[in-house]
C-alpha cells in the first residue's frame, strides 16, 4: 500500500487545521568508534547523511522520535556521538531502547538539551506514549506487566486526544522468518489494552530495518527502514537489502488523521551478507 497517498485528499478546512510534523529515525546502531562498522556500514556516515536530509526539512520539523537501537555496542560514548549528531538539528527529540541498547547508561546520557527521556507528552493535539520492548540479553521483544499497566492508565487519562505510541520491536509478523522469531513475544496482551482505547490512531516502530504496514481494529501500525543497513523484506533467512538509509516522516492532524512516508537518502556502500551481532 502506498501510505503516502492513504489520505493526502483532504478538505479545505482541514488544511486550515495546524498541524505537527515529527520524523521517525530508527536502527542508528552507532558505536563507541566512529570508524566500526555494521556489515560494511559505516552507522556514523550513513546517519550523518539522514541528519543532513533533517536539516534541510528543519523547519518543517517538530520533533524526532528515536526508536531504538540508537547505540550498536551500548556505550556511553556511543550515546554522546550521537548527542553530537543531533544537536545540529535544535528539535526535541525523545527516545526509546531497542535489544542492542543499554537502558541505564542511555537514560543518564540522553537527556541533555533538547534530548529528553520523558515517555509521555503532548504535541500538536496528539498524545504520544513511548514504550520500552526491550528484554536484557534478548534479541526479542515484550512488554512488562508493569508496562502494560503504565499504558493502560496513560491512555485513561486522556481521552480526548488521538494518541501515538512507540515501541521498538513489531507486534506483527512480517512475512520474514528470521525477524518474525525476534518480534514482540506477548503482542495479544498489547492489543488487549489497545483495543479498550478508540483514541489510539497510530502505533510505529523499528527493529525491522524495512518499511511496513498493517491495520488492526482501526489502528495502523508502521514500521521504518534503518539509518544504516536495511533487511530484505519477505526473506526466510537472513537477507539485506540493497535500498538506501532512510526515516519516516509523519504529518499529524488535530482531529486525528494523518499523513506518513518513507524517505531514502543517498548514501551508497558495499553490504557484507554474514549477519552478525544482531
Amino acid at each position: 500500500m502506498d501510505i503516502k497517498t492513504r489520505i493526502r485528499l483532504v478538505s479545505p478546512k482541514m488544511k486550515q487545521v495546524s498541524t505537527i510534523t515529527i520524523a521517525q529515525v530508527t536502527d542508528m546502531h552507532l558505536f563507541a568508534s566512529e570508524q566500526q562498522q555494521l556489515l560494511g556500514i559505516s552507522t556514523t556516515e550513513s546517519f550523518h547523511a539522514v541528519v543532513e536530509r533533517l536539516k534541510k526539512l528543519r523547519e518543517e520539523l517538530d520533533l524526532l522520535l528515536l526508536t531504538g537501537d540508537l547505540s550498536g555496542d551500548g556505550t556511553p560514548q556511543s550515546y554522546g556521538n550521537l548527542q553530537n549528531l543531533l544537536s545540529p538539528l535544535f528539535l526535541p527529540s525523545y527516545w526509546i531502547p531497542g535489544n542492542n541498547d543499554d537502558f541505564a547508561t542511555m537514560n543518564g546520557a540522553l537527556n541533555l538539551g533538547l534530548v529528553s527521556r520523558r515517555k509521555c507528552f503532548e504535541r500538536g493535539g496528539w498524545n504520544f506514549i513511548l514504550l520500552d520492548s526491550s528484554v536484557a540479553g534478548k534479541i526479542n521483544g515484550y512488554l512488562r506487566d508493569e508496562t502494560l499497566k503504565w499504558l493502560d492508565l496513560q491512555l485513561s487519562l486522556i481521552v480526548d486526544k488521538p494518541t501515538a505510541i512507540a515501541l521498538h520491536h513489531p507486534p506483527f509478523k512480517i512475512n520474514s522468518r528470521w525477524l518474525d522469531r525476534t518480534s514482540l513475544r506477548n503482542p495479544e496482551e498489547f492489543f488487549a489494552v489497545l483495543d479498550k482505547y478508540p483514541h489510539v490512531r497510530l502505533v510505529f516502530f523499528g527493529h525491522i530495518h524495512q518499511e511496513f504496514y498493517s491495520q488492526r481494529r482501526g489502528v495502523d501500525y508502521l514500521g521504518t527502514p534503518s539509518t544504516c543497513v536495511q533487511f530484505q523484506p519477505g526473506s526466510k533467512k537472513f537477507a539485506l537489502d540493497n535500498k538506501p538509509p532512510g526515516f519516516r516522516l509523519m504529518k499529524l492532524y488535530p482531529n486525528g488523521t494523518w499523513e506518513s512516508w518513507v524517505e531514502r537518502v543517498p548514501y551508497s556502500h558495499a553490504v557484507e551478507l554474514t549477519a552478525t551481532g544482531y
